[in-house]
Protein backbone atom coordinates (compact mmCIF):
# COMPACT_ATOMS: atom_id res chain seq x y z
CA UNK A 1 0.00 0.00 0.00
CA UNK A 2 2.82 2.37 1.01
CA UNK A 3 4.76 1.32 -2.25
CA UNK A 4 1.85 2.47 -4.29
CA UNK A 5 0.66 5.40 -2.31
CA UNK A 6 4.67 6.16 -3.26
CA UNK A 7 4.06 5.71 -6.68
CA UNK A 8 1.25 7.91 -6.74
CA UNK A 9 2.64 10.69 -5.22
CA UNK A 10 5.83 10.41 -7.30
CA UNK A 11 3.42 10.53 -10.62
CA UNK A 12 1.96 13.82 -9.53
CA UNK A 13 5.41 15.52 -8.60
CA UNK A 14 6.36 14.61 -12.30
CA UNK A 15 3.56 16.10 -13.49
CA UNK A 16 3.71 18.90 -12.18
CA UNK A 17 6.99 19.22 -12.93
CA UNK A 18 6.40 18.53 -16.52
CA UNK A 19 3.72 21.17 -16.10
CA UNK A 20 5.91 23.72 -14.75
CA UNK A 21 8.42 23.22 -17.56
CA UNK A 22 5.83 23.30 -20.35
CA UNK A 23 4.28 26.54 -19.07
CA UNK A 24 8.08 28.24 -19.16
CA UNK A 25 8.98 26.59 -22.15
CA UNK A 26 5.53 28.27 -24.00
CA UNK A 27 6.12 31.57 -21.94
CA UNK A 28 9.59 32.26 -23.18
CA UNK A 29 8.92 31.31 -26.77
CA UNK A 30 8.78 34.82 -28.07
CA UNK A 31 11.47 35.65 -26.11
CA UNK A 32 13.45 33.31 -27.90
CA UNK A 33 12.47 33.73 -31.28
CA UNK A 34 13.12 37.77 -30.78
CA UNK A 35 16.18 36.60 -29.60
CA UNK A 36 17.30 35.17 -33.18
CA UNK A 37 15.57 38.28 -34.89
CA UNK A 38 17.78 41.49 -35.32
CA UNK A 39 15.44 43.98 -33.71
CA UNK A 40 15.24 47.54 -33.48
CA UNK A 41 13.65 49.98 -30.63
CA UNK A 42 10.98 52.10 -32.46
CA UNK A 43 8.14 54.00 -30.89
CA UNK A 44 5.08 52.63 -31.33
CA UNK A 45 1.40 54.45 -30.86
CA UNK A 46 -0.79 52.89 -27.76
CA UNK A 47 -3.27 55.64 -27.69
CA UNK A 48 -5.21 57.86 -30.69
CA UNK A 49 -3.38 61.23 -31.17
CA UNK A 50 -5.25 63.92 -32.80
CA UNK A 51 -3.47 66.36 -35.34
CA UNK A 52 -1.55 69.29 -34.34
CA UNK A 53 -0.65 67.59 -31.00
CA UNK A 54 2.64 68.75 -29.40
CA UNK A 55 5.67 66.23 -28.52
CA UNK A 56 4.74 66.44 -24.91
CA UNK A 57 1.43 64.98 -25.18
CA UNK A 58 2.66 62.68 -27.76
CA UNK A 59 5.42 61.56 -25.64
CA UNK A 60 2.67 60.11 -23.37
CA UNK A 61 0.38 58.09 -25.89
CA UNK A 62 3.53 55.72 -27.41
CA UNK A 63 5.83 53.35 -26.19
CA UNK A 64 9.10 52.09 -27.30
CA UNK A 65 8.75 48.37 -28.85
CA UNK A 66 11.70 45.88 -29.79
CA UNK A 67 10.46 45.44 -33.61
CA UNK A 68 11.86 43.22 -36.18
CA UNK A 69 14.09 45.63 -38.52
CA UNK A 70 12.15 43.82 -41.54
CA UNK A 71 9.22 45.76 -40.57
CA UNK A 72 10.38 48.23 -39.06
CA UNK A 73 9.13 51.57 -41.20
CA UNK A 74 10.41 54.23 -43.12
CA UNK A 75 11.17 57.00 -41.08
CA UNK A 76 10.59 55.40 -37.36
CA UNK A 77 11.24 56.95 -34.46
CA UNK A 78 13.75 55.53 -31.99
CA UNK A 79 14.45 59.12 -29.43
CA UNK A 80 11.41 61.49 -29.10
CA UNK A 81 14.99 64.51 -28.52
CA UNK A 82 15.24 64.45 -32.55
CA UNK A 83 11.99 65.61 -32.84
CA UNK A 84 12.27 68.78 -30.83
CA UNK A 85 9.00 70.50 -30.25
CA UNK A 86 7.52 69.52 -32.93
CA UNK A 87 3.58 68.76 -33.54
CA UNK A 88 1.56 65.82 -35.10
CA UNK A 89 0.66 66.90 -38.64
CA UNK A 90 -1.88 64.70 -39.15
CA UNK A 91 -4.02 61.94 -35.94
CA UNK A 92 -2.43 59.11 -35.26
CA UNK A 93 -3.97 55.41 -34.82
CA UNK A 94 -2.63 52.68 -31.98
CA UNK A 95 -0.74 50.22 -33.55
CA UNK A 96 1.29 52.19 -35.91
CA UNK A 97 4.96 53.25 -35.51
CA UNK A 98 5.91 57.13 -34.55
CA UNK A 99 7.28 58.54 -37.73
CA UNK A 100 9.28 61.51 -38.36
CA UNK A 101 7.57 62.52 -41.22
CA UNK A 102 4.34 62.74 -39.77
CA UNK A 103 5.90 65.08 -36.88
CA UNK A 104 5.59 68.76 -38.00
CA UNK A 105 7.62 72.61 -37.14
CA UNK A 106 4.39 74.03 -35.13
CA UNK A 107 4.45 76.98 -38.06
CA UNK A 108 3.36 74.12 -40.37
CA UNK A 109 -0.22 74.25 -38.95
CA UNK A 110 -2.20 77.04 -39.68
CA UNK A 111 -5.19 75.99 -37.67
CA UNK A 112 -7.06 73.58 -37.00
CA UNK A 113 -8.47 73.45 -40.50
CA UNK A 114 -5.53 74.04 -42.58
CA UNK A 115 -2.52 71.86 -42.93
CA UNK A 116 0.89 72.76 -44.65
CA UNK A 117 0.94 72.90 -48.61
CA UNK A 118 3.55 70.20 -49.95
CA UNK A 119 6.64 71.54 -52.11
CA UNK A 120 5.55 72.34 -55.25
CA UNK A 121 2.16 71.64 -55.18
CA UNK A 122 -0.86 74.83 -55.76
CA UNK A 123 -3.74 74.90 -53.45
CA UNK A 124 -7.66 75.57 -55.36
CA UNK A 125 -10.55 75.84 -53.41
CA UNK A 126 -14.07 74.31 -54.49
CA UNK A 127 -17.37 74.91 -53.55
CA UNK A 128 -19.44 71.92 -53.20
CA UNK A 129 -22.81 70.36 -51.39
CA UNK A 130 -23.14 68.45 -48.55
CA UNK A 131 -23.36 64.96 -50.54
CA UNK A 132 -20.12 66.00 -52.80
CA UNK A 133 -18.03 66.12 -49.54
CA UNK A 134 -18.87 63.28 -48.17
CA UNK A 135 -21.43 63.84 -46.02
CA UNK A 136 -19.61 67.10 -44.92
CA UNK A 137 -16.88 64.31 -43.02
CA UNK A 138 -14.34 65.94 -44.73
CA UNK A 139 -11.47 67.99 -42.38
CA UNK A 140 -8.12 69.48 -43.23
CA UNK A 141 -5.21 66.68 -43.66
CA UNK A 142 -7.34 64.20 -45.29
CA UNK A 143 -6.64 62.43 -48.98
CA UNK A 144 -9.90 62.60 -51.45
CA UNK A 145 -10.31 60.71 -54.37
CA UNK A 146 -11.70 63.57 -56.87
CA UNK A 147 -14.38 62.35 -59.39
CA UNK A 148 -14.88 64.54 -62.89
CA UNK A 149 -18.45 64.18 -64.60
CA UNK A 150 -18.94 66.11 -67.86
CA UNK A 151 -21.56 66.15 -70.54
CA UNK A 152 -20.85 64.49 -73.79
CA UNK A 153 -23.01 66.04 -76.65
CA UNK A 154 -21.63 63.31 -79.43
CA UNK A 155 -23.06 60.69 -77.07
CA UNK A 156 -26.20 62.98 -75.18
CA UNK A 157 -25.00 61.63 -72.35
CA UNK A 158 -22.16 62.39 -70.11
CA UNK A 159 -19.17 61.03 -69.16
CA UNK A 160 -17.66 59.95 -65.20
CA UNK A 161 -13.46 59.13 -64.08
CA UNK A 162 -12.14 58.96 -60.79
CA UNK A 163 -9.80 60.81 -62.44
CA UNK A 164 -7.21 61.38 -59.60
CA UNK A 165 -6.48 59.65 -56.05
CA UNK A 166 -5.73 60.65 -52.77
CA UNK A 167 -5.12 64.20 -53.01
CA UNK A 168 -4.38 66.13 -49.76
CA UNK A 169 -7.07 68.53 -48.35
CA UNK A 170 -5.16 71.38 -47.00
CA UNK A 171 -8.55 73.17 -45.74
CA UNK A 172 -11.58 72.45 -45.25
CA UNK A 173 -14.75 74.98 -44.31
CA UNK A 174 -18.42 75.94 -44.05
CA UNK A 175 -19.38 78.60 -47.24
CA UNK A 176 -18.90 81.32 -44.36
CA UNK A 177 -15.14 80.15 -44.07
CA UNK A 178 -15.79 78.55 -40.73
CA UNK A 179 -13.42 75.73 -39.44
CA UNK A 180 -15.18 72.75 -40.57
CA UNK A 181 -14.58 69.76 -38.94
CA UNK A 182 -15.40 65.56 -39.08
CA UNK A 183 -18.61 65.10 -38.02
CA UNK A 184 -19.23 63.17 -34.19
CA UNK A 185 -22.04 60.84 -34.39
CA UNK A 186 -25.53 62.25 -32.98
CA UNK A 187 -28.88 61.07 -32.45
CA UNK A 188 -29.61 64.04 -34.36
CA UNK A 189 -31.20 62.47 -37.24
CA UNK A 190 -32.29 64.37 -40.39
CA UNK A 191 -34.68 62.30 -42.19
CA UNK A 192 -34.57 64.38 -45.50
CA UNK A 193 -30.96 63.54 -45.96
CA UNK A 194 -31.00 59.89 -44.55
CA UNK A 195 -27.87 60.39 -42.49
CA UNK A 196 -26.41 61.44 -39.20
CA UNK A 197 -26.72 65.49 -39.58
CA UNK A 198 -23.87 67.72 -38.06
CA UNK A 199 -24.36 69.90 -35.10
CA UNK A 200 -23.20 72.49 -36.92
CA UNK A 201 -23.68 73.29 -40.68
CA UNK A 202 -24.26 75.86 -43.35
CA UNK A 203 -27.75 77.61 -44.36
CA UNK A 204 -27.24 75.88 -48.26
CA UNK A 205 -25.25 73.01 -46.88
CA UNK A 206 -22.31 73.85 -49.07
CA UNK A 207 -18.45 73.46 -48.36
CA UNK A 208 -15.54 75.15 -49.44
CA UNK A 209 -12.73 72.20 -49.60
CA UNK A 210 -9.14 73.10 -50.82
CA UNK A 211 -7.04 70.78 -52.43
CA UNK A 212 -3.32 70.42 -53.21
CA UNK A 213 -1.82 69.30 -56.57
CA UNK A 214 0.13 70.24 -59.64
CA UNK A 215 -0.86 72.98 -61.99
CA UNK A 216 -1.81 70.80 -65.27
CA UNK A 217 -4.33 68.59 -62.72
CA UNK A 218 -5.39 71.88 -61.14
CA UNK A 219 -6.70 73.39 -64.77
CA UNK A 220 -8.23 69.45 -65.50
CA UNK A 221 -10.76 70.26 -62.07
CA UNK A 222 -11.20 73.33 -62.54
CA UNK A 223 -12.34 72.84 -65.64
CA UNK A 224 -14.25 70.20 -64.27
CA UNK A 225 -16.07 72.47 -61.76
CA UNK A 226 -17.10 75.40 -64.38
CA UNK A 227 -17.98 72.98 -66.94
CA UNK A 228 -19.57 70.13 -65.17
CA UNK A 229 -19.32 68.50 -61.66
CA UNK A 230 -16.80 66.87 -59.10
CA UNK A 231 -17.22 64.40 -56.27
CA UNK A 232 -15.29 63.76 -53.82
CA UNK A 233 -14.91 60.62 -51.76
CA UNK A 234 -12.71 60.45 -48.54
CA UNK A 235 -9.29 57.80 -49.33
CA UNK A 236 -7.50 57.16 -46.68
CA UNK A 237 -3.61 56.15 -47.26
CA UNK A 238 -4.86 52.50 -47.21
CA UNK A 239 -7.22 52.70 -49.45
CA UNK A 240 -6.92 50.30 -52.49
CA UNK A 241 -6.61 52.51 -55.91
CA UNK A 242 -8.80 51.41 -59.11
CA UNK A 243 -10.74 52.87 -61.52
CA UNK A 244 -12.21 51.25 -64.93
CA UNK A 245 -12.06 54.40 -66.66
CA UNK A 246 -14.35 56.60 -68.14
CA UNK A 247 -18.22 55.68 -67.49
CA UNK A 248 -20.63 56.30 -69.93
CA UNK A 249 -24.46 55.60 -70.37
CA UNK A 250 -22.77 52.58 -72.76
CA UNK A 251 -20.73 51.59 -69.94
CA UNK A 252 -22.47 51.88 -66.96
CA UNK A 253 -24.27 48.56 -66.57
CA UNK A 254 -21.33 46.07 -68.01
Amino acid sequence: MKTRMLGGIAALLVAIIGTVLLVSYVQNADKRAMAQTETESVYVVEEAVAAGTGIDKVAGAVVKKDVPKSAVASGAVTDLTDLGQRVTAVALVPGEQLLSSRMVDASSLLGPSRVAVPQGLQEITLKLPIERVVGGTLAAGDSVGIFLSVDDPASSSGETQLTFHKVLVTAAQFSNGSAAKAQEATSDVDSTKGALASKKTTADDTFLITVARNAADAQRIIFATEFGKVYLSKEPAGAVEGSIGVVNRARLFR
